[in-house]
């Protein structure tokens, strides 16, 4: 059975930085589109950083609220996909998720996610907390 696992989280000071990893397991992440997500207490699930393979390309989206702050990566020999999360703020305190789909099943994961969660594979969560 597929899976994703989330480490890195945990209790943060505001402008800290951290790595979020997920490592995958039982297929081969280079076919595969990804991303990251969150969802902070009371508010939907939202994608905040996702890597869309297209002919060959990646592109790469950010979400408002993390671009600049945080980076996404992926290492296909290691089958495990980063988020690099910088200035770290009170905002940032959430569950993250990662998640994968196969190449060419959706568009932009992190705009379709809702409406087609279902083919998604999703990880089980890491929280992040950011206090002072």
């Amino acid at each position: 059975q597929a899976q994703l696992v989330e480490s890195g989280g945990g209790v943060f000071q505001p402008g800290e930085s951290l790595r979020l990893s997920c490592k995958v397991s039982q297929f081969a992440l280079i076919y595969y589109d990804v991303g990251w997500f969150r969802q902070a207490p009371g508010k939907d699930r939202e994608g905040i950083s996702c890597m869309t393979q297209n002919d060959g390309l990646e592109d790469v989206y950010y979400s408002d609220d993390v671009k600049g702050r945080f980076l996404i990566s992926r290492d296909n020999v290691k089958n495990e996909m980063y988020l690099i999360m910088n200035g770290l703020v009170p905002e940032d305190t959430a569950v993250y998720f990662c998640a994968a789909v196969a190449t060419g099943v959706l568009p932009n994961i992190c705009v379709s996610h809702t409406e087609y969660s279902d083919l998604i594979v999703w990880g089980q969560g890491t929280q992040v907390t950011v206090s002072s």
